[in-house]
């Protein structure tokens, strides 16, 4: 068995390692805004919910190459809301195409052509071409290290949630009919299909 020393790799090495191995990861594809107004979307496959009391997600925009703070990272520091908007198989290029480092100020609903839609409780847009998303309030940022790829954990509460009826089934979302994407290593991606899951009964005492 090969044995990695952490502490010997540079932080790109580090980061090609870990995605291979902490996967598949699910996409949020967030929607913020600057103090003015100008809009930013941005795909983090570091991603996951937090807890339900209060609801709570945890997106990881990690510090770029040079080691500056991403777009989405800025806002959320300027405005104290978002969007985390739920990535699908049917919007997968688009929500790589706003991967790109597009120069701070340039909003990528523009450039990959999703459509804006209103949110209830935050200012930044929700996208309208996803089945679900979740406007979320800032709560707190825990850095970890810094310079480039250190980590910066935004812990968010979620103050209002929408779902599009046709992914509902007993006025939940059923998994079968969302058609998820997550992210692994290197290029791959896969998409959750009915025909991929099983289930699994919560075990009993033997």
């Amino acid at each position: 068995m090969a044995e990695f020393d952490l502490g010997a790799m540079g932080p790109r090495e580090a980061y090609h390692l870990l995605t291979r191995l902490v996967a598949p990861r699910p996409i949020a594809l967030v929607s913020s805004q600057r103090a003015d107004g100008v809009g930013n979307l941005a795909p983090f496959s570091f991603f996951m919910v937090g807890g339900a009391n209060p609801p709570s997600c945890v997106i990881c925009p990690v510090n770029d190459r040079h080691g500056a703070p991403k777009d989405t990272l800025r806002n959320i520091e300027a405005t104290g809301e978002y969007v985390i908007n739920v990535s699908t198989r049917a919007l997968a290029e688009r929500i790589n195409q706003a991967s790109y480092p597009y120069q701070y100020g340039v909003d990528e609903f523009d450039r990959v052509g999703l459509t804006r839609a209103p949110s209830r409780v935050v200012a930044p847009p929700r996208v309208a071409e996803s089945p679900a998303q979740l406007e979320c309030v800032h709560h707190e940022i825990v850095r970890h290290g810094d310079g480039p790829l250190g980590s910066n954990y935004v812990i968010g509460e979620v103050v209002a949630i929408h779902v599009a009826d046709e992914v509902l089934r007993g006025g939940l979302p059923d998994d079968r009919a969302i058609e998820f994407i997550g992210r692994l290593g290197q290029a791959f991606y896969t998409h959750v299909t009915s025909d991929s899951l099983f289930e699994m009964e919560r075990p009993e005492e033997p």
